[in-house]
């Protein structure tokens, strides 16, 4: 099955952190909390102004995004667990080293 964001909704995997701490210890999965990092899936087409006007985006699919940790709508897609959430949830995209920057 195909899913279509609509508006300025992403469609985020989150992206599960080493189980272990800079020490080495291994934090059980009771204890972790929600990962607060993920790859977009997939992109709404944009928000509306008040003109009626669509905005693109700032973020694309396979971008690595930061967002908030109680942020979104967890939903189940294919047996997957992904979370739904608005652009302006988004803190930040990772940049990968040796990608070239988008053009605006």
């Amino acid at each position: 099955m195909q899913f279509r964001p609509l508006g300025d909704r992403v469609v985020v995997r989150r992206v599960e952190e080493d189980g272990r701490t800079a020490g080495g210890i291994i934090v059980p999965d009771t204890a972790k909390e929600k990962p607060m990092q993920g790859e977009v899936l997939a992109v709404g087409p944009g928000k509306r102004d008040d003109a009626g006007a669509r905005h693109r985006p700032d973020v694309a699919e396979g971008d690595r995004v930061l967002f908030g940790k109680w942020t979104g709508t967890e939903v189940k897609i294919d047996g997957e667990d992904l979370v739904i959430i608005t652009e302006t949830d988004i803190f930040g995209v990772f940049k990968v080293a040796g990608e070239k920057q988008k053009a605006a």
